[in-house]
């Protein structure tokens, strides 16, 4: 561990110019630095110690958005299995995974995972004094997982998966990180193939087990005051929604917002779908997948439609019955305008990002498209797939045409998201399953 720390340490004193810059220039970086940095907020302690007695704590680490997402019932879930006298915090390391985090349970059991040195680490060991530490997904920190050894708190990994890129570095680097995953006692794998390429990077056998995937279990919210504007802004005409979407890779590469900017041009506009005697096209909805990119996404959009705006404009605009496109720009709200949509596309894989959860919009009973890369959900895809309820386009072109195909013939798309909602239902049950194993878990570490 001295040799990662050292490294770790050298590797932000060399980019710590960038790191000054960026936190200067950018709240996002600045926000939460305390935390990060090993001071353990007070609403934290009397969060977890001021109801008068020893409340025993279980840290669930949930990185960003999704996993929040991911967590929110196996969170309430956990409590209630382990009963009276026990409670959950909550870690995260982005800033909207922190903001979602503190809407969903509450800010005083709500915090930023600390820097993976001894330091930060073991003042949060010690300001808990955790029974378990649950990880969602994949976010494994060498330190964190060392002083939980030390101290004797097993470690589960929830919904696990292992990506293709993640799969061949490990395997580059097997001798030195399978000691790393030989530290967690137990992983709780989303499908057979994670659970084989776990054991092949050299996570112990007997603590891998296929539990299946907790995003199968999440259930959006019904509907939001965002999502009721965005469907009178339609006033009847068909809404698409592009969630999660992402610029390109490179600089110089064209994003996803603009190829479904330059599809929605092309879509035409019927009689049917005239608002004070105009015609109009789809109302179409860009949710962007990181905020930074908000400003950036509406100007392209109002660069090809001047009656466009920002999703927070809507409650203030006198009439917003003429916008073409709106730019969502609020954190939460992606999963309930999924629920008014006709069409979906799910972001990340036009480019080679890995791909978003096609589950959210299927659960909608909302027909779904997405491109090429869908590496980090390939087992949820290949289950659409097989039940003919996704379609995967490789290009601009590939996608106006689908979109165009979707809304000229609603009662096939509508079959088709039907499809998808039956297999979101079918492969539900995980969050009872994980709920179970750690429940177990700690039973068995509690001396």
């Amino acid at each position: 561990m001295l040799g990662y720390s050292l490294a770790l340490a050298l590797a932000l004193l060399v980019s710590s110019p960038w790191w000054g810059l960026r936190m200067l220039t950018t709240e996002r970086y600045r926000e939460g630095l305390r935390e990060r940095l090993g001071l353990v907020p007070r609403r934290l302690t009397e969060g977890v110690r001021g109801s008068g007695f020893n409340t025993r704590v279980v840290w669930v680490h949930a990185v960003s958005v999704g996993e929040v997402l991911a967590a929110s019932r196996l969170v309430g879930e956990l409590e209630a299995a382990l009963g009276p006298g026990w409670g959950v915090v909550v870690s995260t390391t982005t800033k909207t995974g922190q903001a979602l985090a503190r809407e969903r349970f509450g800010a005083e059991r709500v915090f930023y995972m600390p820097l993976d040195f001894a330091f930060a680490v073991r003042r949060y060991m010690r300001a808990l004094q955790p029974a378990a530490l649950v990880l969602m997904e994949s976010e494994l920190w060498p330190r964190v997982l060392h002083e939980c050894e030390r101290a004797g708190v097993p470690v589960t990994v929830v919904n696990a998966r292992v990506s293709d890129r993640s799969f061949a570095r490990g395997m580059k680097v097997r001798s030195v990180w399978g000691r790393v995953l030989r530290k967690v006692s137990l992983w709780l794998a989303q499908s057979e193939e994670d659970a084989r390429r776990l054991v092949a990077m050299g996570a112990r056998a007997g603590t891998v087990k296929v539990a299946g995937n907790l995003k199968y279990d999440v259930r959006a919210p019904k509907s939001s005051r965002v999502a009721e504007l965005i469907k009178e802004a339609a006033a009847g005409r068909p809404i698409v929604v592009a969630g999660s979407t992402v610029g390109g890779i490179a600089k110089g590469d064209g994003s996803e917002d603009e190829a479904l900017i330059a599809a929605w041009q092309h879509l035409p506009a019927s009689n049917a779908e005239q608002i004070e005697g105009r015609e109009l096209r789809p109302l179409l909805v860009i949710a962007p997948r990181h905020p930074e990119r908000f400003q950036e996404v509406r100007a392209a959009a109002s660069a090809v439609a001047a009656e466009s705006c920002a999703s927070r404009m809507l409650a203030e605009t006198q009439n917003a019955l003429g916008f073409g496109i709106i730019v969502l720009d609020t954190i939460g709200d992606l999963a309930a305008v999924y629920g008014i949509a006709d069409v979906a596309f799910v972001g990340g894989s036009l480019v080679q990002k890995g791909g978003h959860n096609p589950l959210e919009p299927a659960q909608f009973g909302v027909p779904v498209i997405m491109g090429p890369s869908l590496e980090n959900f390939r087992d949820i895809v290949a289950k659409m797939q097989a039940a003919d309820a996704i379609c995967i386009v490789n290009d601009e072109e590939q996608l106006e045409g689908v979109m165009l195909g979707m809304l000229k013939d609603p009662e096939a798309a509508r079959e088709m998201g039907e499809r998808g909602r039956r297999v979101f239902e079918e492969q539900q049950g995980a969050t009872g399953r994980a709920v179970a194993a750690v429940v177990a878990m700690i039973s068995e570490a509690r001396p």
